[in-house]
């Protein structure tokens, strides 16, 4: 299980997604929030669970995707 970040643009009636996927819901909440704060036609943002395998994680608020960097 993993964790899928959505953003929903004001004007718009669906959820915009991306293929990041994070292990944890908090991960996707952090990087979900930030995004809104960079973006400047996000309306609302959400979390939500998903089967795919994990993506990316956020190591010392850095963003990284698979595969994993290995000095972060």
């Amino acid at each position: 299980m993993s964790f899928k970040p959505e953003v929903m643009c004001a004007g718009e009636s669906t959820w915009a997604g991306n293929a990041l996927r994070f292990a944890t819901e908090a991960e996707a909440h952090q990087y979900v929030e930030d995004l809104a704060m960079r973006w400047t036609a996000v309306a609302d943002v959400r979390v939500v669970p998903s089967s795919d395998d994990v993506t990316a994680r956020i190591i010392n608020n850095r963003l990284q995707h698979w595969p994993w960097e290995v000095n972060p």
